[in-house]
């Protein structure tokens, strides 16, 4: 087993009309054995900017204070928060910083930049980019994922479209993959608020 399928995990990303949908799984186990049903592994760095982080949860934890302090140096400088576009690239940077003792970390990085257009991004361990235009997924639902969202996905949705379409994506998802799943957590950001649900799903 490799290590990033250690404690399990399950993230998505996708793009709807000036807003994003952000969600993954709350199962936090070791191996085949359950931990915790409520996990988190999407955090909010700022009202338009949310990072979920996917493989070994103590690097995922690690990572997540690293970025959070080094974005509030950027606030303290700049006055201003971090667009998208800046943030993947400081996580790419952290991450190949670290290439010969990564953190074992996939981050699924999702925001509103500029014009309030959507900017979805995943990396691999060592801060290699892979940028979308539609969704991206990480962790070990990740292949029945890209399925998923595949053959639901629509361009321009509005956002409760896009809550429902990525819900349906995520559940169906993590009921194929043992390692992942437990119910779902969903952010959906549009330029005025932004809605946070939680999901029931197969607790097995």
């Amino acid at each position: 087993m490799s290590i990033f399928e250690y404690n399990g995990s399950a993230l998505v990303a996708m793009v709807g009309k000036n807003c994003f949908a952000i969600a993954s799984d709350r199962r936090l186990g070791v191996q085949l054995q359950t931990i915790a049903t409520d996990f988190q592994r999407i955090s909010k760095i700022h009202d338009r900017l949310f990072l979920g982080l996917s493989g070994l949860a103590t690097d995922a934890q690690t990572l997540y204070q690293r970025l959070v302090f080094r974005h509030k140096l950027y606030q303290l400088r700049e006055e201003r928060d971090m667009k998208p576009e800046t943030f993947a690239n400081l996580v790419s940077a952290i991450l190949y910083e670290k290439r010969f003792g990564p953190y074992f970390c996939q981050p699924v990085i999702a925001g509103l930049g500029d014009d309030d257009k959507p900017f979805i991004c995943t990396m691999d361990s060592i801060g290699a980019k892979e940028l979308a235009k539609d969704f991206v997924v990480a962790g070990t639902a990740s292949e029945s994922l890209y399925g998923a969202c595949e053959s639901m996905f629509k361009e321009d949705m509005e956002p409760e479209e896009l809550f429902e379409t990525v819900s349906q994506a995520l559940l169906s998802s993590v009921d194929r993959d043992c390692l992942s799943g437990w119910g779902g957590h969903v952010y959906v950001v549009t330029p005025t608020e932004v809605k946070e649900r939680l999901l029931k799903g197969r607790m097995d």
